[in-house]
This record gives C-alpha cells, structure tokens and sequence, in this order.
C-alpha cells in the first residue's frame, strides 16, 4: 500500500519511523517534522535544554511525537589555539550561520570573561533551519570570541578561545 492510498487517521508505520530515525542518525540531522493530515510528529535527537531556540517568525507545529532516537551528533572537541597562551578554542559540529544569542533582542549566551562549564551553550548555528545549541565542552573563561553574530560558519572553525580552568 502506497502512502497516497493510506487513510489519514492510520498511524505512522513504525518499521519507517525507525528507518527515518535511522537516516537522521547517519547524516546528522537533529529534528524533523511530519505531517499527514491532521496528525503532526516531531522527532529531535539529543538532549533538550531550557535554553530557548531563535526563531523564523512562523508558528511551529505543536509536536504530538518526541522521539530520541540517539545522541546529538558531536561537535568537534576543544584544540588547543595557536597562541601560546595554553587557551583552547570551541569550534562549530556543522556549516551553518553562528548565532550568539536565542533571539536578536536577547543578550549573548557568552561573552568575554565568562565562565563556562562542558554543558553550558554557547551559541547556535543554525543550519537548514535547524537550531543547534553548542556547548561548550570544556571548563574556563571566554578570553576571545572569534566570530560575529550572523557570520557563516565552516564545520571545525573555531568560534571561541577558552582559557581552562
């Protein structure tokens, strides 16, 4: 049975819900939404936090299914910087454009001089209208922020220097 011959009150067929978790596993993608009829599934993998995302002024979709279907895809770890100053830098898990804030009217997740432990989020890179909250992977203070709001981001480009501690 073809999916334009399936009743719209059928559910989702659970053998391609796990196949689609399976895709979004393998090329990275962290949140998807579905939609037949009146019925409305989002799936997100990773862990959710209580940081809110930015938005495309569109309402988004009141989600009926929360799936995690595996971890975030990781980012990069934290290189030592070419400086000789022992600092660190956090660089971007994806291409994407580098977001400091939740919203343009928030303030920045970090700044210079903050402190920031492996879980805390630094900034979002959005990619494919995907929000990526990046942590930061590492303990110590901002000593320098190496992009600015709105840039475009390469996979592996460092966004921050941190100095551990």
């Amino acid at each position: 049975m073809s999916d334009a011959d399936t009743p719209h009150d059928a559910p989702f067929d659970f053998d391609r819900l796990l196949k689609l978790i399976e895709l979004m596993e393998k090329h990275g993608l962290t949140e998807i939404s579905l939609r037949r009829g009146t019925e409305k599934w989002k799936l997100r993998r990773g862990p959710e936090t209580g940081v809110p995302l930015m938005t495309t002024g569109f309402p988004a979709p009141a989600p009926v299914l929360m799936a995690q279907g595996g971890t975030a895809p990781a980012s990069e770890p934290p290189q030592p910087a070419s400086k000789s100053d022992g600092s660190v830098t956090i660089n971007s898990p994806t291409v994407g454009t580098y977001y400091a804030s939740p919203t343009p009217d928030d303030p920045p997740f970090v700044s210079i001089g903050s402190l920031v432990q492996p879980e805390t989020v630094v900034c979002i890179v959005e990619a494919m209208k995907v929000f990526n909250q990046i942590p930061a992977e590492v303990s110590g203070t901002i000593v320098e922020v190496l992009v600015k709001n709105g840039d475009s981001v390469e996979f592996g480009q460092p966004l921050f220097r941190v100095r551990p501690g």
